[in-house]
């Protein structure tokens, strides 16, 4: 049997519609302040947003450095067909280095994953 993360896509699957979330954010923060990040799926070309075909969530969580069990929860969007467009932006802080991963769930194409890393200064 799979195990889940077996059935998750990277951007590396990417075929002509985009699904793998498009992560904005600093290389670098200071610690304990906030700073925003942005998540996109289909930055260039929009992800279809019909009934039939749409992002349905957006969630992200932060591997961070030294922490004994990662990752953790950050945010979950929730996102409905025809009204919402699969952009999200919200702010955060880190006190240590991590690297944030973002999946988007297309309810015909499934889970994706991108990730970015973040130092502190």
């Amino acid at each position: 049997m799979k195990r889940f993360g077996e059935n998750i896509y990277l951007p590396e699957k990417e075929g002509k519609e985009k699904h793998a979330p498009i992560i904005e954010a600093p290389e670098k923060v200071k610690a304990n302040e906030w700073f925003e990040i942005k998540i996109t799926v289909g930055k260039d070309v929009p992800h279809p947003n019909l009934i039939e075909h749409h992002i349905k969530w957006i969630q992200v969580y932060a591997a961070i450095e030294g922490r004994a069990f990662n990752p953790v929860h950050v945010a979950t969007f929730d996102l409905g067909p025809t009204y919402a467009d699969p952009r999200v932006t919200f702010r955060m802080k880190l006190d240590k280095n991590a690297t944030i991963y973002a999946l988007a769930y297309c309810n015909l194409h499934g889970v994706w994953e991108n990730s970015v890393e973040i130092k502190i200064e």
